[in-house]
């Protein structure tokens, strides 16, 4: 009875172990407006070095206007604060999430039952709870804003004859694949592909809903799918709270002492 005991312990303390890995790279890879100015802590994965392509050029910068245009791209603050709920086989975990930003500064939460996340970037230092992320507006849909900027590369997707869209490259050599709606120009799903300490990280996201917040179009409600190699997890967003160019005090960016 105690091995039995034992060997369901074990069996438990994997799929936590599993599911808190899921949780990780979410924070990773979320579809949420952080920026930072630390280092990438991950190594993209980047098979070649793309080149511009005017007609993907023109696709990419018509998405950007789908979405609020200049309004979309010089948002003053973001604040976003919602649920998520975490799938792998078949077991489910409830988490929440919050991003508050304001130019450069932020406050990232991702709260779970196994270990809440929290980063802050002040402007000058970043403070973290044993987790520091890599630049999270280098993969997925904050990325787009970052079209027509100096050094972020648009070029044709892996495979443009299956779906319509285009790829962006920061300089670091992050990329994600987007794809658009035909019938608003708008994205519709993207996907991306990358390292994190020697696993490589497949992940696409469908999106739901969207919702026009001072002339700025947004994800609230998507699902994404991560390939692990030999683990695949599904977390579904719904935002609750959504704000833009809301002014915040610097005491909400205040590092703890």
């Amino acid at each position: 009875m105690s091995t039995r005991g034992g060997l369901l312990s074990a069996s438990n303390r994997n799929m936590n172990k599993t599911l808190f890995l899921v949780v990780i790279l979410i924070s990773f890879s979320s579809g949420s407006m952080s920026q930072t100015t630390s280092a990438p802590k991950t190594v993209p994965t980047v098979k070649t070095s793309p080149t511009a392509e005017p007609g993907f050029s023109d696709l990419a910068a018509a998405a950007v206007h789908a979405h609020g245009g200049l309004k979309f791209t010089s948002m003053k603050s973001f604040v976003v604060r919602g649920s998520m709920d975490v799938t792998v086989s078949a077991q489910t975990i409830p988490a929440s999430f919050a991003i508050i930003i304001s130019g450069d500064r932020y406050v990232f939460e991702l709260n779970n039952p196994f270990q809440p996340i929290k980063q802050i970037y002040d402007g000058n230092s970043t403070y973290s709870t044993g987790y520091e992320l890599p630049p999270i507006t280098s993969l997925g849909f904050p990325l787009l804003a970052k079209v027509g900027q100096a050094g972020y590369v648009v070029s044709a997707p892996a495979n443009p004859k299956k779906r319509r869209g285009f790829r962006v490259t920061t300089p670091d050599g992050f990329y994600t694949e987007f794809f658009i709606n035909e019938k608003t120009g708008q994205i519709k799903s993207y996907e991306s592909s990358y390292d994190v300490n020697g696993r490589i990280v497949t992940t696409s996201v469908e999106i739901d809903e969207l919702q026009v917040v001072e002339g700025v179009s947004v994800p609230t409600k998507y699902s994404q799918r991560f390939d692990l190699g030999q683990v695949t997890a599904y977390a579904a967003f719904k935002t609750k709270e959504l704000t833009i160019n809301t002014p915040l005090p610097d005491s909400t960016f205040a590092l703890p002492k």
